[in-house]
């Protein structure tokens, strides 16, 4: 059973950029998928992007595609969400994702997830 940590979220202005990372305990780490969801309040939670076990398939939601990237050290059992010129829609939990059952990436059907952290951009 897999643990997922997230670090990295927190306040910054419109434009800016943060890197997301989570940490995974437990399982075998390159066997996942893993993916970031983010949820507003009042809205459901969305997908935002996910990577293959391997790391050579990346997928991103429309709406962050040409400013975030996601990214995977298998070796330390990470993966990090790097996210450019933010804007105040990207304001939102963001969540980490894992899951070793091969079902479609953008479902938030993954197995494992974490606790969130919080993402603020101001405008």
């Amino acid at each position: 059973q897999a643990q997922l940590v997230e670090s990295g979220g927190g306040l910054v202005q419109a434009g800016g950029s943060l890197r997301l990372s989570c940490e995974a305990s437990g399982g075998t780490f390159n066997n996942y998928a893993m993916a970031w969801f983010r949820q507003a309040p009042g809205k459901e939670r969305e997908f935002v992007a996910a990577i293959s076990p391997g790391g050579g398939g990346k997928y991103y939601a429309d709406s962050v595609k040409g400013r975030f990237t996601i990214s995977r050290d298998n070796t330390k059992n990470t993966q990090y969400l790097q996210m450019n010129s933010l804007k105040p829609e990207d304001t939102a939990v963001y969540y980490c994702a894992a899951d070793n059952r091969g079902n479609s990436y953008a479902s938030p059907s993954y197995r494992y997830w974490g606790q969130g952290t919080q993402v603020t951009v101001s405008s």
